[in-house]
């Protein structure tokens, strides 16, 4: 290969390494990296807003919709719920999840964010928004941000002393 096809071929697979977006979310990594784990950890106190009746509705079909890989619907239904209860961190939270889905991670940092500025310091909400926020910062590059957020987590879980 001479210096000019040498060059060629630099500038060409370096410009399809730069072009590729994040690394994709898989398929089970909000289930495994931030549900999963904030369930195995709620053995604490637990705070949950009150639902309007149409709101749980409207997240338990959101639920479905996602279920089945219908992000956009799932998305759709999460915002009528917000705009039936525009200050709930769950629906805040549900929807980071689904922006995670999609590789919003922009999207999933704003929403978690939201969440917790509005939501419950302590228990599994707290803990989805910290992994959320952990998982969307490792996809944008932002590893120590990502670690940071990781511990966060931890912080959450407030279980009683294991003497008492």
């Amino acid at each position: 290969m001479d210096k000019r096809s040498t060059v060629v071929f630099l500038f060409l697979f370096l410009s399809a390494c730069a072009g590729r977006g994040p690394a994709p979310v898989e398929d089970r990594e909000v289930e495994s990296r931030v549900r999963e784990p904030a369930k195995q950890d709620s053995a604490g106190v637990q705070v949950f807003p009150l639902q309007n009746p149409a709101v749980k509705e409207l997240i338990a079909d959101a639920s479905a919709a996602e279920s089945t890989g219908d992000y956009s619907q799932a998305a759709t239904l999460l915002e009528r719920a917000l705009r039936i209860q525009p200050r709930d961190p769950e629906i805040l939270q549900n929807l980071a999840e689904v922006q995670l889905q999609v590789n919003d991670f922009e999207q999933a940092l704003n929403f978690a964010i939201r969440s917790y500025d509005i939501g419950p310091r302590v228990g599994e909400i707290c803990s989805r928004n910290w992994r959320t926020i952990s998982v969307a910062r490792e996809h944008l590059g932002d590893h120590n941000g990502s670690l940071q957020a990781g511990k966060k987590a931890a912080e959450c879980m407030n279980t009683k002393p294991e003497s008492l």
